[in-house]
């Protein structure tokens, strides 16, 4: 088979070319390593296994020939290419809004053209400032203001939810929607706010582990191994076609409790240091206060459940940090 991921050279991205390699697949890659990095798929480069079946584009989604002729090519596309991160999206507000409306624009109008079976990843984000646990995939959306720019990647991931779901239905393309919580693991950078790789950076270096806030938001984390092994298994689930799916973990934890875990699991003398959101983002932030999801309909659809609990993903992560930072 020949997979097509966008954002191949991503986080997510690169461990799901790395396991569709593993099973024998060609897999082609676009990326304009915006968030993206070249050493995310070096070894799979080097690798004399791998070598003569991957193919990489370095160009953006929006290059529609480029796009043309990758979709064209392969069989099944993996549409993870987007603008990510909360301090990536404040920073770049306009430039993030038209990579991931315009980008999944691209991506549906040729997989329709081509009649290609299609994955587009959207976020837990979308589901706005819900307080209740667990998100269910029919849940109502709560956003704030426009003025809060935090909101406008919620809701362009919600528009590709939408668009998605409007080819299903009028010109019946095979489409999957998935919606990842806190996907964690290694190669991930802390540079664009993600927490995890960020606290664990801090605390090796017996920096301030610096948390948001008051601490008392939670979320729950995924392994990136664990999401990528859904992700293989809906892409080819029936059922998950023309539906939207969360991808997400069960262990609940509050940021500050998080910063604690870290600091105690490497053994940093860091203190735990709480910064306003005003002092560590902008006016345009604005956060949400729980985020944990129903996973029901994706251990029907495809007996999945997260075998990788919190700890072990904090070690994971730690040892990677150690090797590479």
């Amino acid at each position: 088979m020949k997979v097509l991921i966008t954002g191949g050279a991503g986080f997510v991205g690169s461990h799901l070319a790395e396991k569709y390699l593993e099973r024998g697949d060609d897999v082609y890659i676009i990326d304009d390593l915006s968030t993206g990095t070249l050493e995310n798929i070096k070894h799979l480069q080097e690798d004399e296994n791998h070598r003569n079946k991957l193919f990489v584009t370095i160009d953006s989604i929006l290059n529609h020939d480029i796009m043309l002729e990758l979709v064209g090519t392969c069989d099944v596309i993996l549409h993870m290419a987007a603008a990510v991160g909360v301090q990536y999206i404040l920073d770049n507000p306009l430039l993030s809004i038209v990579t991931n409306i315009k980008g999944t624009e691209v991506v549906l109008e040729l997989c329709n053209k081509f009649r290609k079976k299609v994955l587009i990843a959207s976020t837990s984000e979308v589901y706005g400032k819900h307080t209740h646990a667990p998100l269910v995939e029919t849940d109502n959306i709560i956003y704030g203001p426009s003025t809060k720019f935090r909101w406008s990647y919620a809701a362009a991931k919600l528009m590709d939810e939408f668009t998605a779901l409007a080819y299903h239905r009028t010109k019946k393309l095979s489409v999957v929607i998935i919606r990842l919580f806190n996907t964690i693991g290694p190669r991930q950078t802390g540079r664009y706010g993600m927490v995890i790789p960020r606290f664990v950076q801090q605390a090796l270096r017996n920096e301030a582990i610096t948390v948001y806030g008051d601490g008392t938001q939670t979320r729950t984390f995924t392994y990136v191994g664990d999401v990528v092994g859904a992700i293989t298994k809906l892409i080819e689930c029936s059922d998950a076609i023309g539906d939207v799916t969360n991808i997400g973990g069960a262990e609940e934890i509050t940021i500050g409790n998080l910063a604690e875990r870290v600091k105690e699991i490497t053994n940093s003398t860091s203190e735990i240091k709480f910064i306003s959101y005003d002092e560590a983002y902008t006016k345009d932030f604005e956060d949400m206060q729980r985020r944990v999801p129903s996973i029901e309909k994706i251990e029907k659809l495809i007996n999945w459940k997260p075998t990788t609990n919190l700890d072990d993903i904090l070690n994971k992560v730690i040892d990677y940090c150690r090797v590479n930072e």
